[in-house]
């Protein structure tokens, strides 16, 4: 066979509507006969920070059309356009840029292509990271890095860096960028399968595919941009195709294979996986239609001893944006200026939520929530302890020294979250919930011990929490994942650190709300709403 070269993602067209920022920054000069694009690093730093703050607070347009296609769908549930109509409210909040639309305001995260005829004469990561650092310091987001010292000893970065920075060498005279911040929920249900051609056959994929959908639960705040890749070179060439394919990177690539290996969308098979998300009856999140918006399968070349499958998302905080330098200037992706045009003109009809008390001693709001099956509705008034991972740590060396649980979470439900900056005259930073399965192994002990017997997050947990609950007499409620911003702004009225300081976004703090969402997963019964689900 003669040679032949493929670029391996043959990308058709680029139907981006981009801003300009600036003629600055860039000129061209000759060398020899060649044109080079010379961009002062200022530029890069630039580009950086205006696509982190965008990002952090703006979503596409076509993320937000299809919220309100669930709206508007007679098949959607109830919970369904609960969880959309919210996630629209969250979105017209968060564009007026004190409130990101997610307290976790993630990993920074740039993917760039390099054209052989652009010059900027330093290290591109260092200025890149110079402005996500910008950003991240100037605005009301969240320090999420945290770096080791040792093998076990951490700190928070303060920064929220190191940022992940891979450049690629390309043709041209221009430099184009991707820029995504992915929180750790959604990174969190990144999977790959190391599987076999055994897969490779009608049957046996689509039993693949129904099977491990339910691997996604909503921990990571569905509805999702579902991202399928098979095959790849590697197993980290697929992973870099899932996260770019969930990001929409990859929607023009062909719909077809060819002899030399490119990869291709499978629109037959995207059509397939969307089906099977939708008789999930997973749902945006408690149940019904909308697990996912869309799905992407990508198709690639494998070794023959191995076929890599990735699976992935991005989550109702689809934060992705790309940016370009050409010769004409410095450019950025236009992302949604007005979401609320997309609110429809009436709230969807639902059933009235039971009023919870939670500033009553903790046996009668455990009393008061027995009344009720799971699925039931909630608005929460009262007091709520804010703890997550390292904060359960800490406690759990509180009980094994043989000291008692902390008064707080035993009178107090516990809301796992960690909150964004708050911004100037406001009594909270966006303070959406965490994911909850991250403290399933602390339930059953902390119980015993009287505390954790309303615990308030998002996501399905395991067996051993509603093993715990039944035992106890405790309580999981679910709140919705993604609206921090409208949490902030209409729910949460005063937050103050009550032990732990030194954790800083990880620190406990007690919170009053107001009205704020929530419905009932697991019962002091032994009942699960999404065990009942997979049943």
């Amino acid at each position: 066979m003669e040679f032949r070269y493929q670029d391996p993602y043959p990308i058709q067209k680029d139907d981006t509507v981009y801003k300009k920022l600036t003629s600055d920054y860039v000129k061209v000069e000759k060398l020899g006969d060649r044109e080079i694009l010379t961009i002062d690093p200022k530029g890069l730093e630039l580009l950086a920070e205006e696509a982190m703050a965008d990002v952090s607070f703006m979503l596409r347009s076509s993320h937000l059309e299809s919220l309100r296609r669930i709206i508007d769908d007679p098949e959607a549930t109830d919970n369904d356009r609960f969880v959309a109509y919210n996630l629209l409210q969250n979105a017209a909040v968060a564009v007026e840029g004190a409130l990101p639309s997610c307290q976790d305001t993630g990993t920074a995260i740039v993917m760039g292509k390099k054209g052989e005829n652009v010059y900027t004469g330093v290290d591109d990561g260092e200025y890149l990271s110079k402005g996500i650092y910008n950003t991240y310091q100037k605005r009301n987001l969240r320090y999420s890095q945290v770096v080791p010292l040792t093998m076990f000893d951490e700190k928070n970065s303060g920064s929220n860096l190191p940022a992940q920075i891979d450049i690629y060498a390309k043709k041209g005279d221009y430099y184009e960028f991707l820029f995504l911040t992915k929180g750790g929920g959604s990174a969190n249900k990144t999977f790959l399968y190391q599987k076999t051609k055994s897969l490779l056959n009608e049957k046996s994929l689509e039993a693949f595919v129904k099977e491990r959908i339910s691997d996604l639960g909503t921990a990571a705040c569905p509805p999702y941009h579902l991202a399928l890749v098979i095959g790849g070179t590697s197993a980290e060439a697929n992973l870099a195709a899932v996260k770019k394919a969930s990001a929409k990177y990859y929607d023009n690539l062909p719909t077809e294979g060819n002899e030399a290996g490119q990869a291709f969308r499978d629109l037959e098979w995207e059509a397939k996986v969307q089906k099977i998300c939708q008789e999930s009856e997973i749902g945006a999140q408690f149940g019904g239609k909308y697990l996912t918006h869309d799905v992407r399968v990508i198709r690639l070349p494998r070794h023959a001893a191995s076929c890599p499958v990735g699976m992935g998302v991005s989550c109702s905080a689809d934060r992705n944006i790309k940016g370009k330098i050409t010769k004409e200037g410095i450019f950025l992706e236009q992302l949604e200026q007005d979401p609320k045009r997309f609110l429809p003109a009436t709230p969807p009809h639902l059933e009235e939520a039971v009023e919870i008390n939670l500033n009553k001693p903790m046996p009668e709001i455990l009393a008061e929530l027995s009344k009720y099956p799971i699925k039931t509705r909630l608005k929460l008034n009262g007091t709520l302890i804010v703890a997550r991972d390292i904060a359960h740590a800490k406690i759990k060396e509180i009980l094994d020294s043989g000291k008692p649980m902390p008064e707080y979470f035993k009178n107090h439900p516990i809301y796992y979250a960690g909150p964004a900056k708050t911004p100037e005259g406001m009594a909270s930073g966006s303070f959406g919930p965490t994911t909850a399965g991250r403290m399933d192994v602390y339930v059953d002990e902390f119980q015993s011990h009287g505390g954790s017997m309303v615990m308030l997050a998002k996501g399905n947990r395991t067996a051993d929490v509603t093993n715990a609950c039944g035992k106890y007499g405790g309580f999981y409620l679910g709140s919705i994942g993604g609206p921090a911003a409208i949490l902030a702004k209409d729910n949460i009225l005063s937050v103050e650190v009550v032990d732990f300081p030194e954790l800083g976004m990880e620190a406990v703090r007690k919170i009053e709300v107001k009205d704020f969402p929530a419905f009932i997963i697991t019962d002091d019964k032994g009942n699960d709403f999404f065990a009942a689900l997979a049943h």
